[in-house]
């Protein structure tokens, strides 16, 4: 089954699917963009991550080709398309095609481009055995909260964190564990769930916000702070949040061992109440 690819309203074979040189998001990364993915076929969570990038996009002032009424009917016609078991769905809005100028052009139509692509789930033997992280210096801009295309510093820090053996780059901003290149990051300390609080330092993750309500219901403290590095290095457990990942526990940080060196118990629970949560 080929893959799927949708420009500006129209549904196309990806190796089809093209968008001009001139598009700012080749150019300047002038964009937003989203991935969603399906369990049993259906989009999770995906009035959430519409939400979200319209909140991307209004950050940036671009405007909205398509209402989140629209944008539901297309991803799950991409979706349908697509024919996969499951699919992982990617929205990229950027500003439209002009001449090359820093400021934004006037009268210019944003492009709108989706794919849709075979969901394929992270190994289980990760979930079991755990993964390594590298920590480093946040040293991207400072409104991480909009999901920009604009994603060298994260590229730079995974491969880096890839030549290190590890499976995630963490960003460590001031002393204070931000998130990682591709997720957000969770330590349990003394019971509690502790993670960064929402603002301009992290991405506001939608399988984040699943995670911290699923943990709440089944009575464990969290707590939206920052937290250290040498917090996060004696945590009793780690793991990791994301729409690929969805929760994956972190057993090394640098080359310190995290807790028991096992994916810990509350890590386990609430990857368990998550895949329950799914139906």
């Amino acid at each position: 089954m080929p893959d799927t690819g949708f420009v500006n309203g129209r549904f196309m074979p990806l190796r089809e699917a093209m968008v001009p040189v001139e598009d700012r998001g080749f150019q300047f990364g002038d964009g937003v963009y989203e991935v969603i993915r399906t369990y049993c076929g259906v989009p999770f969570q995906l009035e959430a991550h519409l939400a979200r990038l319209e909140r991307s996009a209004r950050a940036i002032e671009l405007p909205l080709s398509f209402t989140s009424q629209e944008w539901t009917r297309y991803v799950v016609e991409g979706i349908r398309l697509g024919g996969y078991a499951e699919s992982k769905v990617y929205i990229q809005l950027t500003r439209g095609v002009a001449p090359r100028e820093h400021r934004f052009p006037a009268s210019v139509h944003p492009t709108t481009v989706m794919t849709v692509r075979e969901m394929h789930s992270v190994d289980a033997r990760l979930r079991t055995q755990g993964v390594g992280v590298l920590t480093m210096e946040d040293l991207r801009w400072g409104r991480c909260d909009i999901k920009s295309v604009n994603l060298l510093a994260n590229v730079m820090a995974r491969q880096r964190a890839y030549l290190a053996g590890a499976f995630e780059a963490v960003f460590v901003r001031g002393g204070e564990v931000t998130e990682g290149a591709v997720s957000n990051v969770m330590v349990v300390t003394q019971g509690a769930l502790v993670t960064e609080p929402e603002g301009e330092r992290i991405l506001s993750g939608v399988t984040r916000d699943v995670v911290l309500t699923l943990a709440r219901k089944e009575g464990v403290a969290v707590q939206e702070r920052p937290i250290g590095l040498d917090e996060l290095r004696g945590a009793d457990e780690m793991f990791l949040t994301g729409t690929t990942v969805e929760i994956l526990p972190v057993v090394r940080v640098d080359d310190a061992v995290v807790g028991s060196g096992t994916p810990g118990d509350i890590t386990t629970l609430l990857y368990d109440r998550f895949q329950r949560s799914l139906g």
